[in-house]
């Protein structure tokens, strides 16, 4: 292959290809001259950022660059290109190749010799044939040697040889470089200077200085580039291939100045290995087209922060995964994947756990009461945090107290659009602001559902965009009137199109159960294939549910037989002994309800025999479409209203999305029933436009930039005004901040929230100094109090409140009950969400006062302490006036106290549920929610030294409040995945520790225990293995940091002599 060609393949290749082969060949970019121009810091190589390696000069020019600033300038030798522009030395030693300008050197040095030594013999009176014009000898030339040079040098050797065809024939009217009838030379501001140093301007006196060979081919390559159109077809071509050759170069130079991701195999970047473990861990054989187009965007290859949207259920999850294990397994450094529901969290450590152990990286669960903080700081491991929302924000503030924000190298965001939902959207939008102003390198990738301003996203995230509309499965939206089935056409005039009547016949009393006609749309696709039906409440999933096994076909029964059996034996367990009433009535039918009202057990062992087949259709809330990925052919959405409120367009989107299965059906289609009245507001829900996403950190009268701003002034990221507003122009608000702040500018905003933070004595102001009090140190630590626990706002109030139960708590702690503990860790923001109907307990001999009796004198006393005393109890359970009423919110957080009490001393949620007539998903929720504020009840004493009683004491209730369970069994519920029915299996079947689980054999395991498959034996012995290596890591750092020899270790003083 000759030089020419060997050129032209290198420039058909891409830039990665370009770099792929730069660093097989160790090849490192160096500068030839000391008279470049200087570039920003963008185009320098990493090696001149950091300015710990000199460049060595490759050409020996140092002699020639000299001769060159005494030269004498004359005005018709002027150079294209001045010094300071010289443009090609970097592309010269690109491949670190000096060979031809060093022989050009040495030629040049020698053939100067035989000048100097003829010039002695010769009269000075005689004047050089060619005074003033620059002539290269053949003595030079013939030192180049015969052998293939690349084309913009071969032109270079070509013309000279020309030239002097044409000298020996007498034509010296013109030079190589210069033809005066046919080429105008482009000047420089520099050329148009006069000549530097002391040797005249112009004219031809003297003998003018030979000009350096190298940099006379630098100026034909250059002439070449810059030659007009009118020139010949050969300088055209001529100019096409140095522009290749200097494209080439280019794109090399901007691809090793940006810091790009190791390349480690074939599967983007990824060991083949790991294509083969999402084979058959996942079972995914391939990709589809958009998701490695999506892996081969240039922004991702070069680390840019990225948006992509699609719609649900397109595949958004496996890019953000793969992106990961690139950072973990590449780049070794951390990762964050924030997810928004602890189910969703619980999910994904299990799913990954796998992965972790095959490849060597941890997988942590930072979720409800789980995560450290800050997290164990690993010199061999990387680690991959998942977490929900609040946690994630915990996490990252954690990582900047301590210096180590640099060690996350990815951040990924599930549902990027919910930074407009509420105060959850405000924590989102301070943890990646917080990211984006204090990490280096760290990469932000949002998973979003469309929007109508993803622009404003963009801007806030400084991230590309990748948008896409596939699917895997087509989906067809419908809508029901009457008996009478539309399709959703926007093209229509009331976008809706006639498509068919419903075909089935309805006694009178079936007409009067459900007119709505569900059971008709349901039968059409169950058992074949699969079918969801949304509801507005949480009790008309369980009656929808009873209604539509009431008229199923007996042969339902038969279906799925043995499965569906082994389910509710499952479900009986996890109930100890108890099973719902509805769920025992359904599930031999193939169906069962689906909502918050259910323990997180029972939901996961109904959506594994939904994904299985064994129930063919869920009665479901929105939740369900929010969290796991559930689909269904057929999804059937019972009213256009949640609770009250009408659907929003994303949510809408988000629950039609699950219809249609990938790799199962050929279409999805999605029913929305409606009635005449809500006719024109339902056009308009399914044809408007995608919403719009805000800032909320205004929201409640600022509440969210309030905390926003306490924690900034106490991680010390800024710690003046200007600062702070320096950091704003950072947020999504500062991006809103036209359509945001009407009434109040972002400036004033600010000064009214440190007013506030001021008067509650959580800052300080020394002039423009800024500030926390121990207070504020203790507040800003557990600012998230309120939303750890619940979607409550974040409130910075709270943290006063909290201070004066402690210290009141502190007078008459009583310390032979948990009672007064657990009132004090009961979260404020649940207090709303329960109302104690003492009649109803006065009736069925279950009153609260009956609760009071089994107290003992102590706890009763503390009851009253608070504020609760046993004769207002007896009267409101009477029914009786109450002189002098207590504190309302007191008196519902004693209740709930109560609740906790009770579960503690049961240990059976049943009973408790039974006892105080609430669901056992609240119970549930209230008991992580309890256990996530007395975590941060604890951070707050640890900030306090008055506090220091409670350090030990809430220590131990933190870890009674996570599991709830015997201390035998708390080792083995560490593990994800496994819950109290399945932790008492195991102790029973003799895997008594994490470590005998951790060596287990998942086939044993799967035949030993009762109804446990054999992927979910896979699953928890995986995430078993994790959880014992995250621990014995743990432990070797402390180990390490113990032996290691102190830095400031004193030495021995010098002794005089």
């Amino acid at each position: 292959m000759s030089q020419k060609e060997h050129i032209r393949e290198q420039t058909a290749r891409t830039p990665a290809v370009v770099m792929n082969s730069a660093e097989k060949r160790d090849i490192r970019i160096k500068r030839v001259s000391s008279r470049k121009r200087s570039r920003d810091s963008s185009q320098m190589t990493p090696e001149r950022k950091r300015g710990s390696e000199k460049c060595p000069k490759i050409c020996r020019l140092s002699s020639i660059m000299a001769e060159q600033q005494q030269q004498q300038q004359q005005p018709a030798a002027e150079l294209f290109c001045s010094d300071s522009e010289d443009l090609f030395g970097d592309y010269d030693s690109l491949l670190q190749d000096s060979s031809l300008l060093d022989r050009l050197d040495d030629a040049e040095q020698s053939e100067r010799q035989r000048d100097v030594q003829r010039d002695v013999q010769r009269d000075f009176t005689n004047l050089r044939t060619m005074t003033d014009e620059d002539v290269l000898t053949d003595s030079i030339l013939d030192a180049m040697g015969e052998e293939d040079l690349p084309p913009s040098m071969q032109q270079f050797k070509d013309q000279v040889q020309e030239t002097r065809v044409r000298l020996q024939g007498g034509d010296q009217t013109s030079t190589p470089l210069r033809n005066k009838k046919t080429s105008t030379p482009l000047r420089t501001k520099e050329e148009s200077r006069p000549p530097r140093g002391g040797g005249g301007g112009g004219g031809g006196g003297g003998p003018s200085c030979r000009r350096s060979v190298a940099d006379a081919l630098k100026k034909t390559m250059l002439c070449n580039a810059a030659s007009p159109a009118m020139a010949s077809r050969s300088a055209a071509l001529k100019e096409a291939v140095l522009s290749e050759e200097i494209s080439v170069a280019m794109q090399a130079l901007e691809e090793v100045s940006e810091e790009k991701t190791p390349d480690l195999g074939p599967f983007f970047g990824l060991p083949s290995r790991v294509k083969e473990l999402m084979l058959r861990l996942k079972g995914i054989q391939s990709l589809y087209e958009w998701q490695e187009t999506c892996l081969n965007l240039p922004s991702v290859q070069r680390r840019k922060n990225l948006i992509y949207s699609l719609p649900t259920s397109g595949g958004k999850t496996l890019v953000a995964e793969i992106l990961i294990l690139r950072e973990l397994l590449c780049r070794k450094k951390d990762a964050l994947f924030i997810l928004p529901y602890v189910s969703l969290v619980q999910e994904k450590v299990r799913g990954l756990a796998s992965f972790g152990v095959e490849l060597d990286f941890l997988v942590e669960e930072y979720a409800g009461s789980k995560g450290r903080f800050p997290p164990v700081k690993r010199k061999d491991r990387r680690s991959l945090y998942v977490a929900t929302i609040e946690k994630a924000h915990s996490l990252v503030n954690s990582l900047i107290e301590n210096q180590r924000i640099d060690d996350l190298g990815l951040v990924v965001v599930d549902e990027l659009h919910m930074l407009g939902d509420g105060s959850r959207g405000a924590i989102i939008e301070m943890t990646l602001a917080k990211v984006l102003y204090t990490a280096k390198s760290t990469q932000i990738i949002g998973m979003s559902a469309t929007l109508g301003n993803i622009k404003d996203l963009q801007t806030f995230l400084r991230a590309e965009n990748y948008s896409n509309d596939f699917r895997p499965v087509q989906l067809k939206e419908y809508v029901k009137l009457q008996d009478t089935i539309y399709e959703v056409d926007p093209k229509e005039e009331d976008c809706f199109k006639f498509s068919r009547l419903l075909n089935f016949k309805y006694s009178s009393s079936m007409q009067k159960l459900d007119p709505d006609h569900i059971i008709a749309m349901v039968t059409e696709v169950i058992p074949k294939h699969s079918c969801l039906v949304f509801c507005p409440t949480k009790k008309n999933c369980e009656n929808v549910g009873g209604l539509i096994c009431r008229y199923l076909r007996k042969d339902f029964l038969l279906l799925h037989e043995q499965q569906k059996l082994l389910l509710l034996s499952q479900l009986k367990e996890c109930g100890r002994g108890s099973v719902c009433p509805v769920l025992s009535r359904t599930v031999p039918y193939g169906v069962a309800y689906h909502h918050s009202g259910l323990t997180g057990e029972e939901r996961r062992l109904l959506e594994e025999a939904y994904t299985c087949g064994t129930l063919c259709l869920l009665t479901c809330t929105s939740t369900l479409a929010a969290g796991v990925n559930l689909p269904a052919r057929r999804v059937i959405l019972r009213s256009p209203y949640l609770a009250a409120d009408f659907l929003k367009r994303s949510q809408y989107k988000q629950m039609v999305g699950r219809a249609g299965r990938a790799g199962i059906d050929s279409q999805g289609e999605s029913i929305l029933i409606l009635q005449e009245k809500d006719r024109l507001t339902a056009q308009t829900l399914v044809s408007a436009p995608m919403e719009k996403c805000f800032s909320n950190l205004l929201l409640d009268e600022g509440k969210g930039l309030r905390s926003l701003i306490l924690s900034l002034i106490g991680l010390n990221i800024t710690w003046c005004v200007q600062q702070l507003q320096d950091f704003l122009r950072c947020t999504l608000l500062s991006v809103q901040e036209e359509h945001l702040c009407v009434q109040t500018s972002l400036k004033e905003a600010l000064q009214l929230s440190l007013n506030f933070l001021q008067e509650n004595q959580l800052i300080i102001r020394e002039g423009e100094t800024l500030s926390v009090t121990r207070l504020g140190k203790a507040t800003y630590k557990v600012c998230i109090i309120c939303v750890c626990i619940s979607s409550g706002s974040v409130d910075l109030l709270y943290s006063s409140v909290l201070y004066k139960d402690l210290s009141k708590g502190l007078e008459g702690l009583m310390l032979n009950s948990f009672l007064h503990l657990l009132y004090l860790v009961t979260p404020y923001t649940m207090i709303h969400q329960v109302k104690p109907d003492w009649m109803l307990y006065y009736t069925q001999h279950q009153c609260v006062i009956h609760q009071f009796t089994l107290l003992s004198a102590a706890e009763q006393k503390m009851s009253a302490a608070v504020g609760v005393p046993e004769s207002f109890v007896a009267r409101r359970a009477a029914g009786q006036t109450v002189r002098k009423s207590a504190n309302t919110e007191v008196v519902s957080r004693m209740y709930l106290a109560l609740v906790l009490f009770s579960l503690l001393k049961d240990l059976n949620l049943w009973i408790v549920s039974d006892r105080f007539q609430m669901s056992r998903g609240f119970i549930q929720t209230l008991l992580s929610s309890s256990s996530a504020f007395c975590a941060c009840v604890l951070h707050f004493t640890e900030e306090l030294e008055e506090f220091w009683p409670f350090r030990a004491l809430l220590t131990e209730l933190t870890r009674r409040l996570s599991y709830c369970v015997t201390s035998e069994l708390i080792p083995l519920m560490e593990v994800a995945g496994v819950m109290e029915a399945r932790a008492k299996q195991l102790y029973n079947a003799g895997y008594k520790t994490l470590t005998h689980l951790a060596n287990a054999d998942p086939a044993v395991l799967s035949n030993t225990l009762e109804n446990l498959s054999r992927k979910q034996a896979n699953q928890i012995v995986a995430s078993a293995k994790m959880l014992l290596r995250e621990k014995a890591a743990a432990l070797q750092e402390e180990v390490d940091d113990l032996l290691t020899l102190p830095k400031d270790l004193p030495s021995a003083p010098l002794i005089a002599l």
